[in-house]
């Protein structure tokens, strides 16, 4: 996350550079919100779409709409991926941070479920390619994205 962050705020940093610009000014939360958004996406979609049958039998495991229809496990990584690239290219922002709350908000339902049920459940968050056990980092993750989609509704 960390790393999606520092890139977050480098790209508006070089977006300015030579424009007399400030750091300061070259900088909006905004912004540096919309490029999280867009690397987090992209990324996370990235690991899912590695092997997209295994995070769809995994995603199932806690999902309430892939555990019901698992063809949404299939769905959900070019999902993420058209976030992130409508995040990125900045295309139709109220629908994009409309699409980002409805669809993390259900997921983490889903996901808090999981994590408050004690069961030792992988998360599929970064496909199936790393074991990482559910846990809050995976709320804070999902619920993460639906504040910062609100907020940018918000500040529209």
């Amino acid at each position: 996350m960390a790393y999606i962050l520092a890139a977050s705020i480098l790209v508006q940093l070089g977006l300015h550079a030579g424009h007399g610009m400030g750091m300061a000014d070259s900088i909006s939360l905004h912004e540096t919100m919309r490029y999280f958004m867009a690397g987090f996406f992209l990324t996370f979609s990235f690991f899912k779409l590695l092997d997209l049958p295994a995070f769809a039998n995994a995603y199932a495991g806690y999902d309430l709409l892939a555990a019901r229809w698992q063809g949404w496990g299939y769905v959900y990584p070019f999902v993420e991926l058209a976030l992130g690239l409508a995040y990125l290219a900045n295309f139709a922002p109220t629908a994009t941070a409309w699409v980002t709350l409805i669809v993390m908000g259900f997921s983490s339902i889903g996901v808090i479920r999981a994590v408050m049920s004690r069961q030792t459940i992988r998360c599929a968050c970064l496909g199936t390619v790393f074991q990482l056990p559910m846990s809050t980092v995976t709320i804070v993750e999902d619920v993460g994205m639906v504040l910062m989609a609100a907020v940018m509704l918000w500040s529209f």
